[in-house]
């Protein structure tokens, strides 16, 4: 895996990143559930990248906190150390190797993406047409398909368990890959330091963008 691919993996990941209903809305509540009752959150993930073919092209894992409405980091810790900071006005992406940071506005790097699902406001439907999918080894599911064309997401699948909890997203883009994420530990309501959600360019990295 190279080191470049990853990195554009994640960086397309979260700029282009959340959240007709049924007569059975079991997903559809569950995820308006998790995101009405959580203002903010944490847990750890695990990353894969598959390609059109099904191959695992890219792996990667790490922890992530969000404090709604807009603050959000995503810390990649294996196999390459890069930080995604959404400030609440700002995006940062920080990556160690090359000690570079890219920022951007805020609304501009989200859009209808997961970042803004897990991070935004309540108003889930605005951005996304939500589709009950049924029940799969445990897991409700439904999908998410973005109102808008500005994204190379064609549609994202999530998947709750029974406490409600996001468990699994599934991300599937324009190019014919697909993005997993598997949550675990997820807590809700943590109580988190401001600090997190704050991004200081380190001493002599270059900065690029706004």
């Amino acid at each position: 895996m190279s080191v470049d691919k990853f990195k554009v993996s994640s960086l397309i990941l979260f700029f282009l990143v959340i959240f007709p209903l049924t007569s059975h809305a079991e997903a559809i509540a569950k995820l308006k559930a998790f995101i009405s009752s959580s203002r903010s959150g944490q847990a750890n993930f695990t990353q894969d990248v598959l390609d059109n073919e099904g191959k695992k092209i890219q792996a990667a894992s790490g922890n992530m906190q969000f404090v709604r409405p807009g603050k959000f980091r995503w810390n990649y810790q294996k196999p390459y150390e890069q930080l995604i900071v959404g400030d609440g006005e700002k995006f940062w992406l920080y990556d160690a190797d090359l000690n570079q940071v890219t920022v951007k506005k805020l609304d501009a790097a989200l859009g209808s993406s997961p970042a803004a699902l897990l991070s935004g406001n309540n108003e889930i439907e605005r951005g996304f047409v939500l589709k009950e999918m049924g029940n799969r080894e445990g897991l409700e599911w439904l999908q998410a398909t973005p109102k808008t064309s500005e994204t190379s997401f064609q549609q994202i699948l999530m998947a709750f368990d029974g406490q409600s909890n996001l468990a699994i997203m599934e991300l599937h883009d324009s190019f014919g890959h697909k993005t997993l994420l598997h949550f675990t530990n997820m807590q809700r309501n943590p109580q988190l330091s401001p600090q997190l959600f704050k991004f200081i360019p380190p001493k002599g990295a270059d900065v690029l963008g706004e």
